[in-house]
């Protein structure tokens, strides 16, 4: 058994490195999230041509500057047309957002600023006026062959954004791993279903498929397998074959804990299992070689506890830093953040312990609220935290303490 979470950190990110980009390019509407394998360079001016910032009027301010408030309308141009002439001194042309700024205008006096208006002219009082004021310049913002993004950005709606400014309309980029979920047990029904005598509901299987998906992962299949060798067999040899196979269940020292010993058969070496850790003790993780893979390709295999929370915290934990390597993303390691605790709290486990808690920003930084949490089993209270708080070691801890915490993707 690992001593710690970080061994264990160590250790996925030793075993599994970040994927290939993609053939070719994927279309930029299914980039969302991806991590770009080229640097990326402008293909024209951004703005494509002077333009305003603001409804209002386009004068030249050398004669707002000289006094002149009173100015000939000469025209109206709106986005997506032009001026169809040069503004001459005196004049002014009305102008909306985004629409090109006319040949020989300096200055857009806002629409808000107009103190009287007559068909044809318009007086304006804009004591804040200035040379260059409320419009934008040809190229500003980036030029034609400047780097628009690195290789190496996840891209998120801001950098597609800005992808579908230059027309970019595909990207090199990793593609998002494939990930099968195997919930085992006896017990197990359907979530749909009324469960029997002895019997729960599947409540991992949706769960760890939703943090399989929110992780960037493309969750491929999910299935229930019984306490049997063969069929543990069957559904282990399907789901190796996604890049990422999470099992839940199995994995702990009882009689029907198979999962290690028929992974085994299956050709995968174990890298660590048991973990100091709570919830997730027994936590396992593995690897299928490319040599060893029918499909000639390496898979990497996480066995969870079978309690919920255990589950899910593991996942958290461990299966979402090996996606986030796969996918190129750094760091892949969780983000910790400090904060101070709402109320005191006894930790009676000597294990680094993960414990739901309510975790809220606040001007002197994040407050944590631990919840009354009822151990591995209680998925209900979990339901209503946004996040864990990590209690080290076993004492007792006062309001106002900091503790390191997890907050979870929501």
């Amino acid at each position: 058994m690992l001593d710690s979470v970080q061994d264990a950190w160590r250790l996925i990110e030793r075993e599994i490195p970040p994927a290939a980009p993609a053939e070719k390019g994927l279309p930029l509407a299914l980039c969302d999230g991806l991590v770009s394998t080229t640097a990326i360079h402008a293909t024209g001016d951004s703005p494509p041509f002077d333009k305003s910032l603001m409804d209002g009027y386009a004068i030249r301010f050398d004669d707002y500057a000289a006094g002149r408030r009173e100015f000939d309308i000469l025209e109206e141009v709106t986005a997506g047309n032009t001026a169809t002439r040069e503004l001459t001194a005196g004049g002014t042309i009305r102008i909306m957002t985004g629409a090109p700024l006319p040949t020989g205008a300096d200055c857009v006096i806002p629409v808000e600023l107009v103190t009287s208006q007559t068909a044809i002219t318009v007086t304006l009082d804009a004591p804040k006026a200035r040379a260059e004021g409320n419009l934008a310049r040809q190229g500003q913002a980036i030029r034609k062959g400047d780097l628009v993004l690195p290789a190496g950005t996840v891209l998120g709606p801001a950098q597609l954004g800005a992808l579908a400014e230059m027309g970019v309309s595909s990207v090199l980029a990793i593609p998002r791993p494939s990930v099968s979920i195997v919930a085992t047990g006896d017990e197990l029904v359907p979530y749909e279903q009324v469960p029997g005598p002895g019997q729960i509901r599947n409540s991992n299987e949706i769960m760890l498929v939703t943090q399989a998906r929110r992780a960037g992962a493309a969750p491929v299949q999910s299935t229930i397998a019984r306490d049997t060798r063969a069929d543990l067999m069957t559904a282990i040899r399907e789901g190796l074959k996604s890049d990422f196979l999470v099992l839940s269940g199995g994995v702990s020292a009882g009689v029907l804990d198979l999962v290690p010993s028929v992974l085994a058969e299956c050709g995968c070496e174990q890298v660590f299992h048991g973990c100091n850790v709570k919830p997730g003790k027994p936590i396992w993780f593995g690897r299928l070689t490319a040599e060893r893979s029918p499909d000639g390709r390496p898979h990497w295999i996480f066995g969870l506890p079978g309690n919920p929370v255990s589950s899910m915290v593991c996942f958290e934990l461990f299966v979402r830093m090996g996606i986030h390597r796969r996918r190129g993303i750094q760091p892949s390691q969780p983000l910790m953040h400090s904060a101070r605790l709402t109320a005191p709290h006894v930790s009676r486990d000597s294990r680094p312990t993960y414990f739901p808690a309510v975790i809220t920003p606040s001007e002197q930084g994040f407050l944590a609220r631990p919840l009354a949490w009822q151990g591995s089993f209680d998925l209900q209270t979990v339901a209503l935290a946004n996040g864990f708080v990590l209690f080290e070691t076993a004492t007792e801890r006062q309001a106002g303490e900091e503790v390191p915490t997890l907050i979870l993707d929501r």
